[in-house]
């Protein structure tokens, strides 16, 4: 088979493109290949860092901010972006002499997929939604294959070869299989927190910045549960911006309870929980069916064409998620749930195990064999 023995990967903007670009690129590297991110993006220098921690190569292209009619302004500098990084990475592709260019998808990846294009280098594409974006929906027509984390809801509008090979998570996250017992027991060691393994365990998180509604509603009612059944516990991540006000919330909680801003090894958090309450960006739902537990989802309700409903619509085919929409969120229908899925958490559990998906933990890999793959027959 064709080894791509240098791939160059191109994403920014948001972490939903840059991490699973970020896992490809440790990927690649850990097959013994080269590999070299371009990031463009108003994130790309904090980026850079990231994969800097990982000796990851990688440059920085002008930024380009998405373009919106309502903001004439948002176009100019759009276009200019686009010309100068267009340029920038004509020279640089001209340079390295990749075997291929993937783009993981928004519009940050369009400079490098059209100077990859007029240089004729084969182009691939990843999407980490179970609704294919506007941006890679656009540049399929100049791709060889554009892959998906999931079954794609609008697979029709591909112009080229279309597969599904899975997310690609983060390595970490994979490396250490613990017991719910060994989870919790690490967790403490760390945190000095009381969580007992023996507990109905919940996490709740909503993003790195969090998410203020999920805080507040499912936070209040964790602690109205946990008064009706005294083994129930909270490890609630509330985002960098939210820990004050949550921890004002809880006060002094009666109950065992883990508040951080985020958590590094989010690995423990999965496997330490028996229910899970979240968002339902990509990588969040990847991860939910990578380790195997149920969730309650509750969509972003502002994501482009409504995308994280579309994630969570596949957690619910395959029986792992009860969906809730943010509009229909209160505190009754929230403590309502948790009663109902506490009363039944020997099937929640079972029903999280039976929805991993062979490609769950694969996606990275996946993605570099499809790309040796289509090289090869193109021989």
């Amino acid at each position: 088979m064709t080894l791509t023995e240098y791939l160059v990967i191109t994403c920014g903007g948001t972490g939903g493109h840059f991490y699973p670009g970020l896992s490809i690129a440790r990927t690649q590297q850990a097959r013994g290949r080269k590999v070299l991110l371009l990031l463009s993006g108003k994130n790309s220098v904090e980026q850079k860092k990231i994969a800097g921690k990982f000796n990851i190569p990688c440059l920085t292209l002008p930024n380009m901010p998405s373009p919106s009619l309502k903001h004439p302004g948002s176009c100019l500098r759009f276009f200019k972006g686009l010309l100068s990084g267009c340029s920038q990475a004509k020279r640089i592709l001209k340079s390295e002499k990749p075997s291929a260019v993937l783009g993981m998808g928004s519009f940050a990846s369009l400079p490098v997929i059209w100077a990859a294009k007029s240089l004729r280098l084969p182009i691939f594409l990843h999407d980490g939604n179970a609704r294919i974006g506007k941006a890679n929906r656009f540049l399929s027509r100049y791709a060889k294959v554009l892959a998906t984390a999931f079954p794609a809801v609008n697979s029709d509008k591909v112009r080229c070869r279309y597969i599904v090979s899975g997310m690609p998570v983060r390595p970490e996250l994979k490396q250490h299989n613990l017991s719910k017992a060994d989870a919790v027991t690490a967790l403490n060691g760390k945190f000095k927190s009381s969580l007992n393994d023996e507990f109905f365990t919940i996490l709740l998180f909503g993003g790195s910045q969090g998410a203020r509604k999920l805080n507040n509603v499912f936070g209040k009612a964790v602690r109205a549960l946990a008064e009706q059944h005294k083994n129930i516990q909270l490890i609630q991540l509330t985002g960098a911006g939210e820990f004050d006000a949550v921890a004002r919330l809880h006060g002094e909680p009666d109950f065992p309870l883990l508040l951080l801003p985020g958590l590094s090894e989010m690995h423990w958090a999965f496997q330490a929980a028996d229910l899970v309450i979240c968002r339902s960006g990509g990588s969040t739902v990847a991860e939910l069916n990578a380790f195997g537990k149920y969730a309650v989802v509750v969509p972003y309700p502002y994501a482009a064409e409504l995308h994280q409903d579309d994630n969570a619509d596949y957690l619910v085919t395959l029986n792992a998620a009860e969906k809730v929409n943010n509009c229909d969120l209160d505190d009754v229908m929230a403590l309502e749930l948790l009663e109902r899925l506490y009363n039944n958490r020997k099937a929640i559990a079972e029903s999280g195990r039976k929805s991993i998906r062979p490609e769950a933990w694969l996606g990275a890999e996946n993605m570099l064999d499809i790309i040796d793959k289509t090289l090869e027959e193109e021989k």
